[in-house]
């Protein structure tokens, strides 16, 4: 150990809060604090957020977490930073201040102008050069769409006067006053806009897409000293040392750092993530492959299988359907049926990602009957997202001709029993949740602390991790096939639901 402060402060800005932890140099969370953060809907399969809102939250949850605990700046070796990935703000070189709403990586607008882009025949070029879809998920279409519809916005972009990024540039931004425009090579692998083989923003992606190159940020490695926190901002002097986009600060917190590892992240998505090293799987059965992280100049790679609503259908049960008071709630109703009475939940609100990858599709619910009660919807939105990640860990198998020997998991969701113990039944192998389940925001800590140093290497991190519980498997073949059997055939209907559709 070196003899560096001994906390480390990570920024975990995701897509429904903003939090902000501080870890001790053993990996243990020794203060929290949490901000839900405004999400708007101008139109259906739209999703924006307020930066200033964004910004604002992190910086009040990082003052509340290190005041619990009474730290100062001293204190702090460094600062990671993770955050939601694809969401886009634009704002202002000069003042700092946003021209629109950030777009959430959730947001459904440029579905046409994706298919027009992939029928005109350019996504194998894309996909060979981005190891992505042509799909509104991604950064650039979100980028392309506010120079198209904020008055004067190309304009300025040309000229030199607006900067884009991903959330990590923007919070960077503003920590440090304006000083830095930066991102990490797992963030720009998101965007459709880096060719992951260079590792650097391409230039016949940014003319595809018709975004100037001055408003994009400098790529770096996702653990190095980029530079301090501005004075006059809680940490001031404090270096900020770790960047990734949150499921590859997963991967790392989940010290998946061998070829093979798998983690899958229960947020408001389901997110499984596999290390493939240095080498670039590029799949044929539609999953993504993307930057793991740069760390010196090694580049790490992963495959990568995106869901886009899994915790989010648990909030939607509690919030909009007032089925739940909390998520313990929904466990408990969930497990005092045998199954869901056959109701099928399909929760393509926000279209269905891979392997489908339909921005058209919508959310279903399917065999509701007179006898179907809230403990059946709580049992279907459990096996809606276990079945979900199942699909993708049998797409990886394919890709990568290996057989799965364990899963580990984390975010919030992964609390739940019951998902748990179905999602181990469902892959007949353990599902491994560690000690520590914020494994995210501890990913970032993680390489923030190399970055200053505070680790020499990677094995002292591995070494650190600790298993809390291993789910082992129960398989019941006969009552799983019916339940894929009913999955699939309800997935059906959900595709191409809303095209056409504003």
């Amino acid at each position: 150990m070196s003899k560096a402060p001994p906390y480390l402060l990570a920024l975990d800005q995701g897509t429904t809060s903003s939090r902000a932890l501080v870890f001790d140099s053993a990996g243990t969370v020794i203060s929290l604090a949490r901000k839900e953060l405004s999400q708007f809907y101008p139109q259906p399969g739209w999703v924006e957020q307020d930066p200033m809102e964004i910004w604002s939250g992190q910086s009040a949850v990082a003052i509340e977490a290190l005041s619990r605990i009474n730290l100062k700046p001293r204190d702090i070796a460094a600062i990671g930073i993770t955050n939601q990935r694809e969401t886009v703000v634009v704002w202002e070189r000069a003042s700092g201040r946003p021209i629109h709403r950030a777009i959430v990586w959730q947001d459904r607008r440029t579905a046409n102008v994706c298919q027009e882009m992939k029928q005109s025949g350019v996504e194998k070029a894309v996909t060979d050069k981005t190891g992505l879809r042509l799909d509104p998920y991604f950064s650039a279409s979100k980028i392309a769409w506010i120079l198209e519809h904020v008055s004067g916005a190309r304009r300025r972009a040309e000229a030199g006067e607006l900067l884009c990024g991903t959330v990590d540039s923007w919070l960077v931004y503003q920590l440090t006053g304006g000083k830095l425009h930066i991102t990490d090579v797992s963030n720009a692998s998101r965007t459709l806009l880096c060719n992951i083989d260079s590792g650097e923003w391409d230039e016949e992606l940014l003319a595809l897409f018709k975004i100037p190159r001055a408003m994009l940020p400098t790529i770096q490695s996702s653990a190095e000293v980029y530079g301090q926190v501005a004075e006059g901002h809680f940490a001031a002097g404090v270096a900020i040392a770790g960047i990734a986009g949150d499921q590859h600060a997963a991967l790392f917190g989940q010290a998946c750092f061998d070829t093979g590892k798998v983690k899958s992240t229960y947020g408001t998505g389901c997110f499984l993530v596999a290390n493939t090293g240095s080498q670039r799987i590029r799949s044929q059965n539609n999953l993504l492959t993307s930057i793991a992280w740069r760390i010196g100049c090694k580049t790490e790679y992963t495959l990568e299988g995106s869901v886009f609503i899994a915790g989010a259908l648990f909030q939607w049960l509690r919030d909009a359907l007032k089925m739940v008071q909390d998520v313990r709630e929904l466990d408990q109703l969930a497990a005092s049926v045998s199954d869901s009475a056959g109701l099928v939940i399909v929760p393509a609100f926000a279209g269905l990602g891979a392997p489908h990858w339909d921005p058209y599709a919508r959310g279903v619910a399917l065999g509701i009957t007179r006898g179907t009660n809230r403990a059946h919807f709580c049992r279907a939105a459990i096996e809606a997202v276990a079945l979900q990640c199942a699909e993708l860990i049998a797409c990886m198998q394919q890709d990568r001709g290996f057989a799965l020997t364990e899963l580990r998991v984390d975010g919030g969701a992964a609390h739940s029993q019951p998902l748990m113990q179905l999602q181990a039944d469902l892959l007949d192998v353990p599902v491994v949740r560690p000690h520590c389940i914020e494994t995210t925001a501890l990913g970032a800590a993680y390489l923030a602390g190399l970055g200053v140093g505070l680790w020499p290497d990677r094995n002292a991190i591995a070494n650190q991790w600790q298993v809390d519980r291993t789910f082992h498997p129960n398989p019941d073949s006969e009552r799983l096939n019916a339940l894929r059997e009913q999955w699939h055939k309800a997935l059906q209907h959900a595709v191409g639901w809303g095209h056409g559709t504003k």
